[in-house]
């Protein structure tokens, strides 16, 4: 069987070494803090991110990159898409051509705009890129490691890739989908951070169902606007890394995003709500990535737009919603053709 390594000791690292290695996989795990991984080590458990799931004996703990890569040949990265470039460039040096490597980050980086797999391409070799799989969709890691039924979908440019992964994958417990489209299922994963922070922030202000059903539903829309128009399929945010995913982000208090969200609603600064929640909240840099490129393309995206004033706070969570509300009137689908013309 194939030997995985890990990089990233999280809680959906660790739920995915836990499901790997429980079919028999033998599977490394390196992260960067040392006494985490020693403390895993000792309890066999993630005691700080993944509490109460007990670790196969398959799955080893180790103390350096070097150690981690030296024999693998699936690579999962599974750390904050912020840190992915750091984590690509001080794993380069232990990555080979003939490694499959698997990214289960969500997430657009600051400041460049980009796509995670835009990131691995500055740095890997084309012969590398070939076996890139993106892995995303409707998960919680508290799910999958306690052996919850979830779905998957893999994405890859090469089909019979994304089934190797899918087949490595895939469980009694873990169904994996596949996808050829890279670009859409990593924009579904990203974006939805977005309106799960608004759905938060909605059940915070002490809004309903309809609230949020309009929220998750809208939301979806200028998602797959955007994904369009950066050159994903839109039937794509129509399944697991799109709605699907929206769906759990958006409902779960397992969401940190939604977490989040719910704090800042109930007059946290969004900061403080950060820190509280302990651990990586990627809605915030997305929303803050997604409303520059939707300026740059000149994509409508009113709730990712109104979303960045709170946080910058610049626009009160209760005026934000009060002015989504009374926006012009509009067509649900803009690019339907009404009364002979279509609607700007």
């Amino acid at each position: 069987m194939s030997k995985i390594t890990i990089l990233g000791a999280g809680s959906w690292g660790t739920a995915l070494g836990v499901s790997l290695s429980s079919k028999g996989y033998p599977v490394k795990i390196w992260g960067i803090v040392e006494e985490e991984l020693r403390d895993m080590d000792t309890y066999r458990e993630n005691r700080r991110y993944l509490p109460g799931v007990a670790l196969p004996p398959s799955f080893t703990m180790v103390y350096s990159r070097q150690e981690a890569l030296e024999d693998a040949e699936i690579v999962i990265f599974a750390v904050p898409a912020q840190n992915f470039r750091s984590a690509l460039t001080e794993a380069l040096p232990y990555l080979k051509p003939a490694m499959t490597i698997v990214n289960v980050a969500k997430g657009i980086e600051q400041g460049t705009l980009k796509r995670l797999s835009q990131i691995a391409a500055e740095f890997l070799p084309p012969e590398s890129m070939a076996k890139y799989v993106v892995v995303s969709g409707p998960s919680h890691a508290e799910e999958v490691g306690r052996g919850l039924p979830t779905t998957l979908v893999a994405a890859a440019t090469d089909r019979m890739l994304a089934e190797t992964i899918q087949d490595t994958f895939m469980s009694d417990r873990l169904r994996m989908y596949t996808s050829t489209d890279v670009v859409g299922v990593e924009l579904g994963g990203a974006l939805k951070n977005i309106i799960a922070l608004g759905a938060g922030i909605s059940d915070g202000l002490g809004f309903g169902d309809n609230t949020k059903a309009a929220m998750m539903t809208r939301g979806i829309s200028e998602i797959s606007r955007l994904g369009v128009a950066l050159g994903a399929k839109e039937d794509t945010f129509y399944g697991l890394a799109g709605i699907g995913d929206l769906i759990v982000t958006c409902t779960s208090m397992h969401s940190r995003n939604r977490r989040c969200g719910i704090m800042i609603g109930e007059g946290l600064p969004p900061q403080e709500a950060m820190q509280k929640v302990g651990m990586v909240v990627e809605g915030v840099y997305t929303t803050e990535a997604a409303y520059a490129l939707a300026k740059e393309l000149g994509v409508s995206m009113p709730i990712t737009e109104h979303i960045y004033e709170v946080l910058k706070g610049t626009m009160n969570a209760r005026d934000g919603v009060v002015s989504l509300m009374t926006r012009s009137k509009k067509h649900e689908r803009a690019e339907e053709i009404v009364f002979g013309c279509k609607e700007n």
